[in-house]
């Protein structure tokens, strides 16, 4: 951070240029100092004594933070009672509810490591990450304990505590729930691998010994997925320090933000985004925050309609979805101190048309940007006021220091080149999962004895220090903010026998921005058939999570070739283009 803001402080003194986001900015790199504290502990002290206030609403259940913590002390006791020990991996593959995290902060407290999973996963994807990660013991949604009870028994878990989203619902809605969904959910009758929720937690109350631990700050405390650098499944291990510390930064990002006022939480708690920056950091700030396990677009009204949030983050496919929304005609976001972008790149356009959307309804503030990787938890650089410049993603968040660097030689390049966007900062992670080579691709030691993120994507620096992102070094696709490689989904195509080779790439859609396409070439003796599209689908959707099946498949005779005869699928997405131009 010393070294990008000299050249700050240089440019603008040559320009003689007024920078006072600049000089808030040091205020604030001056004033932090990143906690050792376990996650668990930080929240604690920073929440206080006074513990009256909400700390999650969840369809209208307003849970205090007494609650709250009071839940994840039985849940700890709980863990503790099942033998889960220090160091041991705990699976959480449930929505944003009270229940995970209970389970995510219980894990921290007696030393576990919490796991985070897509509860959308597919089978193949659950049973890859339980053993992978040597997994133990599992939270799971009971609407998927049906598929995926078949691969839980080829892992190592030997506990699986089923839980229902109705529980923490107001009595009515829980009502209502059981009978329109829960009623349909395959249960285990009597299974000694499997338990509910509310046995589970029994067990918590009558646990008397002692269960809590003291977790040291580098210590791994959580797993995120993502693809690397490869786009094969990575587990992104996490420590307490870096975890807090995205908590801390993003607190600096918000300081408008009071206890007692609201946040949205859409994002998933699978995702950095969605643990880091929309649950702990505003749980250590007590705001209340508003639970959605899924998006709902008219519960999404209502809640903008009724409480009146001050924050809200999410991805360009939700604002979209807002913006055509007629409900939201009638909204009043005057009393909106944040609005948020990240997980995917927000075209100037677009940015125009959000901010236009919002002073129509009476917000006072224009869209922010965040860019970062799961690598780095969540969001590495933002556009503090007076860096949201359109199209670009802002300056270092403090303790962050950013460089362009050639993509060949990873030297520094000048302001205003073009290179790989790397990231030195203290939310970087500890590495990948049982993956040293890999880890070593992205997480490189310069000349300068500093560690340095290698995000995979282009950008510059401008002459007065603001930073754009401009395009992809490696291959990715972003469905609704999730990020799809389109080599895992090649993979699967070309398992199946009458795939000769596959090809796939991101095609736009009004919603989610993009989805993936598939091209095919068929082996000889096979034909393009309705019955073979359907096929390779219900496969896709048996081996890959549902945001990755391909919406469209395309059977070709041969495919456009590189100079170097690789299959040249810029091409394809050039030819996708003028169709629809």
């Amino acid at each position: 951070m010393r070294l990008f803001k000299n050249l700050f402080t240089k440019l603008f003194k040559k320009k003689n240029n007024n920078t006072p986001w600049l000089d808030y900015y040091s205020r604030e790199e001056r004033k932090i100092k990143f906690t050792n504290k376990s996650i668990y502990n930080y929240l604690l002290e920073e929440v206080g004594e006074d513990k009256d206030f909400i700390a999650l609403n969840y369809f209208n259940n307003r849970i205090s933070y007494n609650e709250f913590f009071d839940n994840i002390n039985v849940c700890s006791r709980a863990l503790r009672s099942f033998g889960v020990k220090e160091g041991d991996v705990v699976t959480i593959c449930l929505p944003n509810m009270p229940e995970a995290l209970y389970a995510f902060y219980a894990c921290n407290k007696i030393g576990a490591i919490a796991d985070m999973v897509h509860p959308l996963s597919s089978p193949e994807q659950i049973k890859f990450y339980l053993r992978e990660n040597k997994s133990r013991f599992l939270f799971l949604v009971d609407f998927n304990y049906d598929k995926f009870k078949d691969v839980i028994s080829e892992t190592l878990v030997y506990k699986t505590i089923l839980v229902s989203p109705k529980l923490s619902m107001p009595l009515g809605l829980s009502i209502g729930y059981t009978l329109t969904r829960s009623i349909k959910t395959k249960r285990p009758f009597f299974d000694r691998d499997y338990m509910s929720y509310k046995d589970f937690m029994l067990k918590g109350v009558t646990y008397t010994k002692d269960y809590s631990c003291d977790m040291k700050k580098n210590d791994v405390a959580l797993i995120l997925h993502s693809g690397g650098t490869t786009g094969t499944p990575k587990g992104i291990m996490i420590s307490n320090y870096s975890f807090n510390a995205l908590a801390q930064q993003s607190a600096v990002n918000v300081i408008d933000v009071r206890p007692k006022d609201k946040i949205v939480t859409i994002l998933p708690i699978f995702h950095g985004f969605g643990l880091g920056v929309c649950i702990h950091t505003p749980l250590c700030l007590k705001v209340e925050t508003i639970l959605m396990p899924e998006y709902d677009a008219n519960r999404f009204y209502k809640i903008w309609k009724n409480d009146k949030p001050h924050v809200i983050l999410g991805v360009p496919t939700l604002w979209e979805g807002m913006m055509s929304n007629k409900k939201f005609d009638d909204v009043d976001m005057s009393q909106l101190k944040y609005i948020i972008s990240g997980g995917d790149y927000l075209s100037v356009n677009q940015e125009t048309k959000i901010n236009n959307f919002l002073h129509k309804h009476g917000a006072h503030v224009n869209i922010m940007k965040g860019y970062g990787m799961t690598e780095s938890v969540a969001a590495t650089c933002y556009t503090f006021p007076g860096t949201n410049e359109p199209g670009s993603i802002g300056i270092p968040m403090v303790g962050n220091t950013y460089k362009i660097c050639d993509v060949e030689t990873s030297e520094e390049v000048e302001l205003g080149v073009e290179g790989e966007i790397c990231v030195n900062g203290p939310t970087l992670m500890t590495g990948y999962l049982n993956n040293p080579i890999e880890t070593k691709q992205v997480l490189r030691k310069h000349k300068d004895g500093k560690i340095w993120l290698h995000t995979g994507d282009i950008g510059y620096i401008s002459s007065n220090g603001i930073v754009y992102y401009t395009q992809r070094l490696k291959r990715m696709i972003i469905v609704s903010g999730f990020n799809v490689y389109p080599a895992m989904i090649e993979k699967v195509l070309e398992s199946h026998e009458a795939v000769k080779k596959a090809c796939v790439i991101g095609i736009p859609h009004p919603y989610k921005m993009h989805v993936p396409k598939a091209f095919i070439i068929l082996r000889e003796g096979y034909k393009d058939s309705f019955s073979l599209r359907k096929e390779l689908k219900e496969m896709c959707k048996k081996q890959l999570a549902v945001y990755s099946v391909p919406k469209e498949f395309e059977f070709r005779k041969d495919f456009p070739k590189t100079m170097y005869s690789k299959i040249d699928y810029k091409k394809l997405e050039e030819e996708e283009k003028e169709k629809t131009n």
